[in-house]
């Protein structure tokens, strides 16, 4: 094998790899030697069949296998020789490969850069806590009781409007070819008109109706809905509106706690306490972590893989488009967001490639006892569907591999923080739970002399993505939820 490197401008590099005709003639005459121990020719015992026979009968298929292993080996031969770690996998093009001649190809690369950890010990960082007060316990009960608000039929023969809930019989059909999809129909379902249960457009086409109405409902089912065979097809339902029905008012008492699995509403109240301070410690987790970033980000300034911040910028990217379509909003970032967004991206890069290397340095892992925890709660927030969940990341260990991501990162976090000094400082919940858009998403500029790159740094939290604020190097995927007709107007 001939390793000869073609060009390096900065952290690309492209190398011309040659495997000697005489060498691949080697490899092709050893697999069908192997084919032969056990294929059947009319004639021939198994392992008797003549060379020139199974060159001509097999010999096309074997160069291809031959192909594929000698590039798959001589690569990483090349690799290690040239002590170059790719960023993303490599690009490979065949320039020369036939038989009696030799294999020549190209690869590619982008590498990873030569990371020079700045001092990380030590930190000063401010940690924000709060705990849950009455006024705070009590604004929790009142959400939890709006979302198990009782109706009662309404007076009168009125229309619709936003708020109220109707029973309807629903029977839908996909419009091109006016066939009935598993999971389109129910009947006697209660549905509140304007609450985003189901697909963009279904619940606006029954306000102004009446009790009795008949309605012909037609929609479009989003691009990434989660059933794939219903995914940007226009459908047609039958609706017939039984009842209409409006909110009544729910009194957060000790028969309230009981509808809730509580002995009464003191051990309610205790219950959202608990659940109410778990959620400042995340908060409070999550600016920690935010401010310990903001600091590495500023003392590391390198260049990063365009490839791994195209990847990142396309991630950012989906992870938006998927919330647009969530909330109903057909909307394209602009030109000044793209570039807020691109900022965004490669911050993420840079933070994830620092705090990699400080893991490799101090040999932090993740051992499979997490990632199984991990994937555990991922199956729960799925209910009805663990057993799916869990087959899908048995099956794909790239979906595995990216939950190992964010445990990694936290489990470098967590031990840089261990090294920081750590001021606590006692905050008003408002405070603690304010907008990422207002103090917590925006990077630090870092000093005008230590950067190559544009001083600015985009504001991260624009889009109310959890993991967007907590600067993950990766976007987590999930399986995809199965189509839920029931709640998703399917």
């Amino acid at each position: 094998m001939q390793v000869k490197q073609l060009k390096q401008d900065g952290l690309n590099h492209e190398l011309e790899i040659t495997i000697k005709a005489d060498d691949i003639e080697k490899r092709v005459d050893a697999r069908l030697k192997e084919v032969g121990k056990t294929v059947k020719i009319p004639g021939f015992r198994p392992g008797k069949v003549p060379a020139n026979l199974m060159k001509q009968k097999y010999g096309k298929a074997v160069m291809g296998e031959v192909l594929e292993s000698a590039v798959d080996e001589s690569s990483r031969a090349a690799l290690k020789e040239q002590d170059i770690t790719p960023a993303l996998q490599p690009k490979i093009e065949v320039k020369s490969f036939d038989e009696g001649k030799d294999l020549i190809y190209t690869m590619d690369i982008e590498v990873l850069p030569k990371i020079d950890v700045k001092e990380y010990k030590g930190f000063k960082l401010t940690k924000y806590v709060s705990k849950a007060d009455e006024s705070a316990i009590d604004e929790a009960l009142d959400r939890i009781a709006s979302m198990r608000k009782t109706t009662q039929p309404i007076e009168g023969k009125r229309a619709t409007k936003k708020g109220d809930t109707v029973v309807i019989d629903f029977d839908g059909r996909t419009a091109d070819d006016n066939v009935k999809q598993p999971g389109m129909a129910a009947e006697n379902h209660h549905l509140e008109l304007g609450a985003g249960q189901f697909i963009p457009g279904f619940e606006d086409q029954l306000i102004g109706k009446k009790a009795g109405d008949d309605v012909e409902v037609k929609v479009k089912f989003p691009e990434e809905y989660g059933a794939a065979e219903l995914a940007g097809r226009d459908a047609i339902f039958d609706v017939t509106i039984h009842e209409i029905r409006e909110a009544g008012d729910v009194n957060i008492d000790d028969e309230f706690a009981k509808t809730l699995g509580m002995e009464d509403l003191a051990a309610l109240r205790k219950a959202v306490e608990e659940q109410s301070n778990q959620e400042f410690n995340n908060h409070s987790r999550m600016k920690l972590k935010k401010e310990l970033l903001d600091q590495l980000d500023e003392i590391h300034d390198f260049e990063i893989p365009k490839g791994m911040k195209d990847m990142e910028l396309e991630n950012i990217m989906h992870q938006i488009k998927m919330d647009n379509q969530q909330r109903g909003v057909d909307e394209e970032p602009s030109d000044e967001e793209k570039a807020e967004l691109e900022d965004i991206a490669g911050r993420r890069v840079r933070l994830g490639l620092v705090l990699s290397e400080i893991g490799k340095e101090n040999n932090i892992q993740v051992v499979d006892a997490e990632l199984q925890k991990a994937v555990i709660a991922e199956a729960q927030k799925y209910p009805g569907q663990e057993k799916e969940v869990f087959d899908y990341f048995a099956k794909n260990r790239d979906a595995l591999e990216s939950l190992r991501a964010p445990l990694y990162e936290d489990k470098v976090v967590d031990f840089i923080l261990e090294l920081a000094e750590i001021t606590e400082k006692e905050v008003s919940v408002e405070e603690l739970t304010s907008d990422e858009e207002d103090e917590v998403a925006k990077p630090k500029k870092k000093a005008a002399a230590k950067k190559k790159a544009p001083a600015k740094k985009a504001e991260d939290a624009k889009k109310d993505d959890k993991k967007a604020k907590d600067e993950k190097p990766k976007a987590k995927k999930a399986p995809a939820k199965k189509a839920a007709p029931k709640k998703k107007a399917s």
